[in-house]
C-alpha cells in the first residue's frame, strides 16, 4: 500500500482494536501511578529520601492525570530484516504506553531514539524502515477509536517516495480555533534536527513566518525534559514569551506532550522587582534599555565601596577580656582593595571583607595559643567594630536604593555616566520629580530591568537548566542580560525573526543579541520553508520584507492553497465588516487586525452588524479584533488586515509590524484599504 492507496476496512478495524488496547493500558498506568503514591507514602525511608520519593511519585501521577485526551498514536514504523531493530514494529505517539514497566511498549514516545526514523527516514535513506504508516484522526478527537478514519503507508524499503502524504498535509493545514496544538505528528526533518540538538548546545532559530519555530522550541523543551531529566529538571526549564496572551496561546503544547510543571513567563514577570506604576517616554526608555546602562549601574553601585587610603583611626579593635585584637589601617586597606579587585558580586565581596578581617584576627589568636573554634570565629565576625567597619567601607545596599538615587541625583548620574552617556541622555534619565525615598519610588517597566541588573551585581540569581526564548528579536540588550544571568550554567533555545522586530530596540543582528544573552557561540539556523502560511500570502508579505532593513532570507511556502484578496474601499471600517461577513462562510478562526487607533471603531461596527467579536485573550472566539501590536505569535485561519498604511505609520518600526500582521493568516487573507498601500502591489 502506498501513501495514495486507500486502506481496507479490515486494516482500519485492526488498528482501532490495537488503539483500544493502548487506551486500556494507559488507564491502567494512571491507576497504577495513583496506587504507587499511596504505597510510597507508607514506605519506610529517611525523611529526605521519603520526601524526594513522594514528590517524584506525586508528580508522575499528577502528570498522567492531567494528560489531555487525545489519540494514543499517530504513526507506525515497520523495520526490515537488517539493522538494530530488524523485524520490529513500533507505534509512535506522544507518550510511552506499556502494560507493565518491564514489558515492551505498546506505543513508544515520539522523543525516543527509535522514533527519530519516523521523522527522518525517506526513500533515499530509509534508515532500516520498511514501511512508515501515518494515521488520520477526526479533527478534535479525544481518542475514541472510531475517530481513526484513515491511514497511509510509505514503503520506504522498496524506495517508493509516494505522492506526498494527504494526512500530513491535512493536519498541517487544519483550521485552528483556540490554543496552539503540538506538532509531534508533523515534525519535518529540519525541525527534528533542531528539536534533538545536544542539551549543552544553545541554538538560535531565525524562522520566517509559518515555519514552526515556536513549536520547534516547545518540542525541544519536551525532548530535553525526556532525554535529560535529571540535568534539566535539576536546574528547571523556563519558557519566555512576549506577553501573557502569547503564553496562553502556547500553554497547551507541553502538557499535550506529557510535560507539566514548566514555568512560562514574560521577561517583565521574570524581572518583577516591584510593581509597574510609571511610564517612560520614548527617549528615557531607549536609554534604559541600552547596554551602556550596565556600566553606569556598575559604577553607581561600586561607588559605595570606599577604597584607597584608610584613616589610621579606622583600625579595627575587638576587645576580648583584658586583651584587644587589632587590625591596623594598612592591613584593612589591603583587604578592601584586594577584594574589590577580585570582581566578586557585591554582596559576596562585602562578606569576603568581613571574613578576611576575621581570618587576620584568627592568625593573631592562634599565635597566642588562644582557644579558637567555630563559635569564636562567629563571635568575632559579629563584633561591633568589625560590623561598623564593613558597613562604612562596603555598605549593605538594595537595588531600589541604587537605581532611585541614580535617577534622582544629577551629580551622581553625571559621575557614573561620565564617558558613557551623552548629556541629553542623562537628562532623559533624570526623574522630573524625585521621590522622597526609594520606598515611595514609582517604577516603570524599564526601571525593573535596571533593578534586575543591580540585583545581579549584588548576587547571582538562580540559573535554569534550559531556557526557551520566543520572539527574541524584540529583546533589548538589558533584557537579554537579565536572561543571560539566569542561563549562566544552562543552555538556550532562541527563537525569532529579525524581520518581525517591532520594539525601538529590536535586534538587527543575531550575533550581537546572542552576545548579550551570554551565548555568542550559539549556532544560528534559518528556517525559511513555511508550512502554515499559504504561498500567496507569503508573496505579499515578502513585498513588505523587501523594504525592511534586515538581512534575512525571504520566506517561501510549500502550500499552494489559500486565498488572498486585496480590496480598496471608501470606508475601511465598513470594508472590514463586509470582509468578516464573507469569512464567516468558511470554517475556522477570524482575526481582524488594525492599528490601535482603529480597533474600537471596528469592534463597534461589528457589534452593530450583529457580529460578536472578542479580544485577543479569548482564544476560543470565532471572531477576534486586536491591535497590530499584540498580533505577534498568534495565528488565525482568516485574517482581515485593516488599513495597512495606518498600521505602518503607528509608531516606530511600522513596516515590521505590518509584516507581522500580514503573516498571521494560515488560510485566507483580506487586505482592506482606503489609502495607498505602503508596499508594492503588482
Amino acid at each position: 500500500m502506498t501513501a495514495a492507496a486507500a486502506p481496507t476496512s479490515g486494516t482500519l478495524d485492526a488498528e482501532r482494536r490495537y488503539h483500544d488496547a493502548c487506551r486500556a493500558a494507559l488507564a491502567a498506568m494512571v491507576d497504577g501511578a495513583d496506587e504507587q503514591v499511596v504505597i510510597g507514602e507508607n514506605a519506610s525511608a529517611s525523611g529526605a529520601d521519603a520526601e524526594v520519593l513522594g514528590y517524584q511519585l506525586r508528580s508522575r501521577a499528577k502528570g498522567l492525570r492531567e494528560l489531555p485526551q487525545a489519540p494514543s498514536f499517530f504513526g507506525r514504523l515497520d523495520f526490515g530484516a537488517g539493522g538494530e531493530h530488524a523485524g520490529q514494529r513500533y507505534y509512535v505517539g506522544r507518550l510511552r504506553i506499556s502494560e507493565h514497566p518491564a514489558a515492551p511498549p505498546l506505543v513508544v514516545d515520539w522523543r525516543a531514539p527509535v522514533s527519530r526514523a519516523f521523522y527522518q527516514a525517506g526513500a533515499t535513506d530509509p534508515q532500516g524502515v520498511d514501511v512508515r504508516r501515518r494515521f488520520g484522526w477526526a479533527p478534535g478527537s479525544v481518542g475514541d477509536s472510531a475517530d481513526l478514519t484513515s491511514l497511509e503507508d510509505e514503503r520506504l524499503g522498496a524506495g517508493e517516495a509516494g505522492g506526498g502524504s494527504r494526512i500530513l498535509a491535512g493536519e498541517i493545514e487544519r483550521p485552528r480555533v483556540g490554543p496552539m496544538r503540538d506538532i509531534a505528528a508533523t515534525i519535518q526533518p529540519e525541525q527534528d534536527d533542531l528539536v534533538r540538538a545536544e542539551v549543552a548546545a544553545s541554538v538560535c532559530v531565525q524562522g520566517a513566518p509559518g515555519t514552526g519555530k515556536t513549536a520547534v522550541g516547545l518540542h525541544r523543551a519536551a525532548y530535553l525534559l525526556y532525554t535529560f531529566p535529571q540535568r534539566v529538571q535539576r536546574g528547571g526549564l523556563l519558557v519566555l514569551g512576549p506577553n501573557r496572551t502569547f503564553l496562553s496561546y502556547i500553554s497547551a503544547v507541553l502538557p499535550a506532550l506529557g510535560e507539566t510543571g514548566v514555568r512560562q513567563s514574560t521577561v517583565e514577570e521574570l524581572v518583577a522587582h516591584g510593581e509597574v506604576r510609571a511610564y517612560d517616554d520614548e527617549a528615557a526608555a531607549a536609554v534604559k534599555h541600552d547596554v551602556r546602562m550596565a556600566e553606569v549601574l556598575r559604577r553607581a553601585l561600586y561607588a559605595r565601596v570606599r577604597t584607597g587610603p584608610v584613616d589610621p583611626g579606622d583600625a579595627v579593635a575587638v576587645p576580648e577580656g583584658a586583651y584587644r585584637w587589632r587590625v591596623p589601617a594598612g592591613e584593612l586597606r589591603r583587604i578592601v582593595d584586594g577584594v574589590r579587585a577580585e570582581g566578586l558580586p557585591y554582596a559576596v565581596g562585602r562578606e569576603r571583607v568581613r571574613s578576611r578581617i576575621v581570618a587576620y584576627l584568627q592568625v593573631q589568636a592562634e599565635r597566642r595559643a588562644w582557644p579558637v573554634n567555630a563559635a569564636w570565629v562567629q563571635k568575632i565576625g559579629r563584633a561591633r567594630s568589625v560590623k561598623d567597619f564593613v558597613d562604612a567601607v562596603w555598605p549593605r545596599v538594595r537595588p531600589q536604593e541604587v537605581v532611585a538615587q541614580l535617577l534622582s541625583d544629577e551629580r551622581e548620574l553625571r559621575v557614573a555616566a561620565e564617558g558613557v552617556l551623552e548629556e541629553s541622555e542623562r537628562r532623559a534619565l533624570l526623574w522630573a520629580k524625585p521621590p522622597r525615598s526609594y520606598k515611595s519610588a514609582k517604577w516603570s517597566a524599564a526601571d525593573l530591568v535596571l533593578l534586575d541588573e543591580v540585583a545581579g551585581l549584588l548576587a547571582h540569581p538562580e540559573s535554569y537548566g534550559h531556557i526557551v526564548v520566543d520572539e527574541a528579536q524584540d529583546l533589548s540588550p538589558m533584557q537579554a542580560r537579565a536572561i543571560a544571568r539566569r542561563a549562566e550554567f544552562g543552555s538556550l533555545t532562541v527563537l525569532g525573526d529579525l524581520a518581525q522586530g517591532t520594539t525601538p530596540w529590536a535586534a538587527r543582528s543575531w550575533r550581537e543579541l546572542l552576545g548579550h544573552l551570554g551565548k555568542p557561540e550559539a549556532a544560528v539556523v534559518p528556517l525559511t520553508t513555511g508550512f502554515r502560511v499559504p504561498a500567496a500570502v507569503v508573496a505579499l508579505a515578502n513585498q513588505v520584507l523587501d523594504q525592511i532593513d534586515v538581512d534575512v532570507p525571504s520566506a517561501r511556502s510549500l502550500r499552494g492553497d489559500g486565498e488572498l484578496r486585496v480590496e480598496r474601499v471608501g470606508d475601511v471600517v465598513v470594508g472590514a465588516v463586509d470582509a468578516v461577513r464573507r469569512a464567516l462562510a468558511y470554517e475556522g478562526s477570524i482575526g481582524v487586525i488594525a492599528a490601535e487607533a482603529d480597533v474600537d471603531a471596528v469592534r463597534e461596527a461589528l457589534a452593530a452588524a450583529g457580529v460578536a467579536a472578542a479580544g485577543p485573550d479569548d482564544l476560543g472566539a470565532r471572531v477576534t479584533v486586536l491591535a497590530a501590536g499584540v498580533a505577534k505569535g498568534l495565528e488565525y485561519d482568516h485574517v482581515v488586515a485593516v488599513e495597512p498604511a495606518a498600521i505602518a505609520e503607528a509608531g516606530t518600526r511600522g513596516l515590521q509590524r505590518l509584516y507581522v500582521v500580514l503573516t498571521r493568516a494560515v488560510s485566507r487573507l483580506d487586505v482592506v484599504h482606503a489609502r495607498a498601500l505602503p508596499f508594492a502591489r503588482a
